[in-house]
């Protein structure tokens, strides 16, 4: 037996009205064709769907067998149909996010905040595991935007640039950068650097300091959570290099010293990457514009 989505909603109209004429009204068809309709489906099934003679017209035992059907089934057709339309007109989708940074939280809860608001169909969620192979992952489709601060050109893949911000040395207050006006490459040495779990070559302070004065912490210590971070620097057991966005919550405290990394402070950009075919999505439109302003306004506190 071969029953189309038009089938049940013939069951299901002439069920509602009570009869061809308007059942065939509002299904912007001819009586006549509506009754040629229920036939075909009648010669198929091989039995009687209604009850011809009653008025209003009422469904026999296998007519409403058939309708028990039509109303799981069209309301999860309407609800496809609804859930296409946004897809097209960019109000629903999904947004899946991979960070190569774990300072981001501190500004993309925020950001997030805001988005659900203003796109509260969109399926959002944060791949943390995704940390340390994020790029192949966006090309994997596995998640849908990456927040990076390296640009590599990759096929397919577009950065857009979200805001500057400046890594900065946070020291216990009774530390010796207490008595300078920044820290340098040599500050480094003997020191144990607390830092977010990540390659030393792609560290800001490896990178564009360290390397190229020759020079090395005494250890590394990998921490998750920047409240963490923050208690070990308090507690005199190393110094870190955070975004100047992390640090706005303790310029203020006197547990902590703050110093721009060499005499001229560094600046750094954050991006976001999206696959090409991706980019003209409204929503992601939308969270690139939260993802530049709302960072900018916690820098100046």
């Amino acid at each position: 037996m071969h029953i189309e989505i038009r089938h049940l909603r013939t069951i299901e109209a002439i069920h509602a009205e009570g009869g061809l004429a308007r059942a065939a009204e509002r299904l912007h068809i001819t009586q006549s064709a509506l009754s040629h309709q229920i036939k075909g489906i009648e010669d198929q099934a091989g039995v009687e769907l209604f009850i011809r003679r009653s008025k209003p017209m009422k469904l026999t035992p296998a007519g409403l067998r058939i309708l028990r059907v039509a109303e799981r089934v069209l309301p999860e057709m309407a609800a496809l149909e609804e859930e296409f339309g946004g897809l097209r007109q960019g109000s629903t989708g999904r947004l899946h996010i991979a960070m190569e940074w774990h300072a981001c939280y501190e500004w993309l809860f925020p950001v997030l905040e805001q988005f659900r608001k203003a796109w509260p169909r969109v399926d959002v969620d944060i791949r943390a595991r995704l940390a340390f192979d994020a790029l192949p992952a966006l090309l994997r489709e596995e998640v849908d935007l990456v927040v990076s601060s390296s640009t590599e050109p990759l096929a397919g893949v577009t950065f857009y640039p979200l805001f500057d911000y400046e890594p900065v040395v946070v020291a216990a207050a009774r530390h010796k950068l207490a008595s300078k006006p920044f820290a340098e490459a040599e500050d480094f040495v003997g020191e144990t650097l607390i830092a977010y779990p990540m390659e030393r070559g792609r560290m800001d302070v490896f990178k564009d300091v360290l390397k190229p004065a020759g020079v090395a912490p005494k250890s590394v210590r990998q921490v998750e959570l920047t409240a963490v971070i923050l208690m070990l620097v308090a507690s005199g057991q190393g110094i870190a290099v955070l975004p100047d966005w992390v640090v706005r919550q303790i310029t203020t405290s006197e547990d902590y010293v703050t110093r721009p990394v060499t005499k001229g402070g560094m600046t750094k950009r954050l991006y976001v990457a999206v696959r090409d075919e991706d980019a003209s999505l409204p929503y992601l439109a939308h969270f690139m514009k939260l993802g530049r302003e709302i960072p900018v306004r916690m820098q100046r506190g």
